[in-house]
C-alpha cells in the first residue's frame, strides 16, 4: 500500500504548466529522485506533497497517518530561536520538552536556586516517562554530524548554515515520507557522505531533488522526471535513467521531424487554391487543420544552454608561486607552512570542511590579504574573473539584463560584439524575463545569471566558488565541458565529487590544523591516495613495541618462510579489520540503531564483537613475529 498517491493533477503558474495530469505513487523504502531541468517545477512539486501548495486539479492521496518532513530549497528568515530549539521542534510535542529542558539546564548552570533544581527534575521526569533521553540522543548526534552548534542563535548564521538547522529539524523527526530539496547545497563533503549513510539506512520512504550526481547514484533506486508538465517514472539506477531517456528523445525527435514534414507537405498542398477546397478533399483539409492544432499543443523540450567564456590574454607562465605561507586569524591558525606552484594551464580543486579556510586562500592567492609568514608570488598579465557562492555579486533589485550588461545593450564574447537580449537567451533567459527582478528568479536561474556575468568577463584565471549549487545535471556537464576546453588557469572550490573529478587535474586539500596537502586528480584520486597512507602507518605499532626481553646471548630465531608471508600479509588483514571495526561502530552508534528487528541488532553486536576479538589475535600475532625480527636487525 502506497503512502502517498498523485491522481490527475495539474498546477500552473500564470499561462504556465507546471502539471499536468500527473500520476505518482511513492512506497515505504523507496528512495526516488525527483530530475528536470531548472524552471521545471521541481520545488512546487516539493511543496504541493508538504501541503504548502494547493492543486488546481486532480487528488493527492495520502495514507492516514503517514509523518511527511520537508526540506525546502530556500531557507526561512532568521529566528530568535537556538539551533538546538529550531532542530528540536521538529519532534513536536517532546521537543519542546528538550528545548525547555535544554534551557532550564543552562540557567541552572549560571546560577543554582531551589526553583531551578525543582523544575529540571520535573523536566527530568517527563523526558523519562516519554522516551525523552533517546529523542534528544538522535538530536544531539544530527547537530554533531552536521557540525552544529545548539547554543547558537538561528539570527547569528549565514544562509548556508541555517539551511543545515533545517536539514537537521527535518531529519531528526524520522518521518515516514521525506521530502528533501537539494539537500547538499552548502554541505562539505564530510556532512555530504554522512547524510548518504544516514539516507542509505533510513527505513521511511524519501524523494530528493538533487543534482549531484555521486550522491544520486548512490541513494536513488528509482528516477521520476518532471519534463514539460508530465511526470515519468524511471525504475532502476540513475544510470539506467540516462541510458533510456537518451534513446527516448532520439525517437521522440525522429517522430517529431517526421510530423513537421507531413505538415509542411499539408501546408504546400493547401495553398495550391481552389483544388484543395473540393468536396472529395474536405477530409483532407479537416485532418491538416488537426494536425496545426497538435503543433500548437506540442510542447518542445527546452533548448539547451549555450555556454561561452570570454577568454583573455594569455598570462605569464607562472600564475602562483607560494612559499611556506601561514596566514592566522588571532590566535587561530587557518594555514600552516604552505606551498604551492601553480602554472598557465592548471586546473586545480580545494576541498575542505566548511570553515577550514578555502575562502581565505582564495583570498590570499588573489592578495585581497596577505600572509602572516611566508611569500607569495603572482604571475603577470593575470585576468581575474571570480564567481561567488553566495551570489553577493548580483543586485537582488536589479533587472536580469542589467545584470549582465550593466548599463550596456551588448557584451564582447571572444572579440564579437552580442546583444544582452540574445546572449541572455543563450543561458535560457526568455526575453519576458529580462525586465524583472533579480529577487523573482529561483536558485538555478540566479546561478545561470551568475555564469552569464562571469562568461562575459575576459579572464585568463577563473576562480569558481561553488558554482554548481542549484544547476540541473545537463547545465553541469556543459560546464563541465566548457572549462575541459579552458586554456586559462582554473582555481575550484566545490563539494560536488563528480564535477571535481571531471573539470580539475590536481586537488588542495584541508587536512587540519591548517595543513593542506597537494595531491595529483580529483576528488577519486585524493580518495584514493589518502586511503593508502594507513597502509604506511599501520607498521608503527609494531616498530614502536619493545621486544620480549631475551637472555643475553641467546641467538634470535629466524622466521620460516611461511611466517615470513604470514607478516607480509598481516597489515592489510588488519586495515580491513580496522574498516569493518569501524563501520560497526557507527551502525550501533546510530540513534535509530535499536528500532531494527532484534535478530539484525543481535547479529550486528555479535559481528561486532568477533571482529574486536579478531583483531586483538592479530596484532598480538603480529608483534610475536616481529620480535625475533627486530632482535636480530638490533
Amino acid at each position: 500500500m502506497p503512502l502517498l498517491r498523485l491522481e490527475k493533477v495539474s498546477l500552473a503558474y500564470g499561462h504556465r504548466p507546471l502539471l499536468e495530469q500527473a500520476q505518482l505513487e511513492i512506497r515505504r523504502g523507496e528512495r526516488v529522485c525527483l530530475v528536470g531541468r531548472n524552471g521545471e517545477g521541481k520545488s512546487s512539486l516539493i511543496r504541493l506533497l508538504s501541503g504548502e501548495v494547493v492543486a488546481d486539479d486532480g487528488h493527492i492521496w495520502i495514507r492516514p497517518g503517514t509523518r511527511i518532513a520537508h526540506l525546502a530549497q530556500e531557507v526561512s528568515p532568521d529566528s530568535d530561536e537556538s539551533v538546538f530549539d529550531i532542530v528540536a521542534g521538529g519532534l513536536a510535542g517532546l521537543g519542546k520538552l528538550l528545548s525547555q529542558y535544554h534551557h532550564a539546564a543552562a540557567e541552572l548552570a549560571q546560577a543554582q536556586t531551589p526553583e531551578g533544581m525543582q523544575r529540571l527534575a520535573q523536566l527530568q521526569h517527563e523526558l523519562e516517562a516519554g522516551d525523552g533521553w533517546r529523542l534528544e540522543q538522535r538530536v544531539e548526534t544530527v547537530l554533531s554530524h552536521l557540525g552544529l552548534d545548539g547554543d547558537v542563535g538561528m539570527h547569528a548564521l549565514s544562509g548556508g548554515w541555517r539551511r543545515r538547522v533545517m536539514l537537521a529539524r527535518a531529519l531528526v523527526c524520522e518521518p515516514d515520507l521525506l521530502l528533501l530539496d537539494e539537500p547538499t547545497n552548502h554541505l562539505d563533503i564530510e556532512a555530504i557522505a554522512w547524510l548518504e549513510e544516514f539516507l542509505m539506512n533510513y527505513s521511511g520512504a524519501l524523494l530528493f531533488v538533487s543534482h549531484d550526481r555521486a550522491f544520486l547514484k548512490r541513494l536513488a533506486t528509482r528516477i521520476i522526471e518532471l519534463d514539460r508538465g508530465a511526470l515519468t517514472s524511471w525504475p532502476g539506477s540513475y544510470a539506467d535513467y540516462v541510458r533510456r531517456k537518451e534513446a527516448q528523445l532520439a525517437v521522440e525527435t525522429q517522430h517529431n521531424a517526421l510530423f513537421d514534414k507531413k505538415l509542411s507537405q499539408e501546408e504546400a498542398w493547401i495553398r495550391q487554391g481552389v483544388k484543395a477546397r473540393r468536396t472529395r478533399n474536405e477530409g483532407r483539409v479537416r485532418a491538416l487543420e488537426a494536425l496545426r492544432e497538435e503543433r500548437r499543443q506540442r510542447l518542445n523540450r527546452a533548448g539547451k544552454v549555450e555556454l561561452k567564456l570570454e577568454e583573455g590574454k594569455q598570462s605569464g607562465q607562472l600564475v602562483f608561486e607560494v612559499e611556506h605561507v601561514d596566514f592566522s586569524f588571532g590566535d587561530t591558525v587557518v594555514i600552516k607552512d604552505f606551498s604551492v606552484r601553480v602554472m598557465r594551464g592548471d586546473r586545480i580543486g580545494i576541498v575542505g570542511p566548511n570553515g577550514a579556510g578555502k575562502s581565505t586562500l582564495i583570498k590570499l592567492l588573489l592578495g585581497e590579504l596577505e600572509p602572516t609568514r611566508g611569500s607569495l608570488r603572482r604571475g603577470t598579465k593575470l585576468q581575474v574573473a571570480y564567481f561567488d557562492q553566495q551570489r553577493e555579486l548580483l543586485d537582488p533589485n536589479a533587472m536580469v539584463m542589467d545584470s549582465v550588461g550593466e548599463g550596456s545593450q551588448t557584451v564582447t564574447i571572444n572579440g564579437r560584439p552580442q546583444h544582452v537580449v540574445g546572449y541572455l537567451q543563450n543561458f535560457l533567459f526568455p526575453p519576458e524575463r529580462l525586465r524583472s527582478p533579480v529577487s523573482t528568479l529561483s536558485g538555478g536561474e540566479r546561478n545561470r545569471l551568475m555564469l552569464a556575468r562571469l562568461f562575459a568577463q575576459p579572464a585568463n584565471l577563473l576562480v569558481m566558488d561553488e558554482p554548481t549549487n542549484d544547476l540541473d545535471v545537463e547545465t553541469l556537464e556543459l560546464l563541465e565541458e566548457l572549462l575541459l576546453d579552458y586554456q586559462g588557469t582554473l582555481l575550484l572550490v566545490s563539494h560536488d565529487r563528480a564535477f571535481l573529478d571531471n573539470a580539475v587535474t590536481s586537488t588542495l586539500v584541508f587536512e587540519g590544523a591548517g595543513r593542506i596537502g597537494e595531491y595529483v586528480g580529483g576528488y577519486t584520486d585524493w580518495l584514493r591516495q589518502r586511503r593508502n597512507k594507513p597502509a604506511a602507518k599501520i607498521e608503527s605499532p609494531a616498530k614502536t613495541a619493545k621486544p620480549p626481553a631475551q637472555k643475553p646471548h641467546t641467538p634470535s630465531r629466524k622466521l620460516s618462510y611461511k611466517e615470513q608471508r604470514e607478516l607480509e600479509a598481516l597489515p592489510g588483514k588488519i586495515e580491513l579489520l580496522e574498516t569493518e571495526q569501524s563501520r560497526l561502530q557507527a551502525s550501533v552508534g546510530d540513534p535509530g540503531f535499536y528500532q531494527q528487528p532484534g535478530e539484525t541488532i543481535s547479529t550486528t553486536l555479535a559481528r561486532l564483537q568477533a571482529v574486536t576479538a579478531e583483531l586483538e589475535k592479530r596484532y598480538a600475532r603480529w608483534q610475536v613475529l616481529e620480535s625475533p625480527l627486530t632482535v636480530a636487525d638490533g
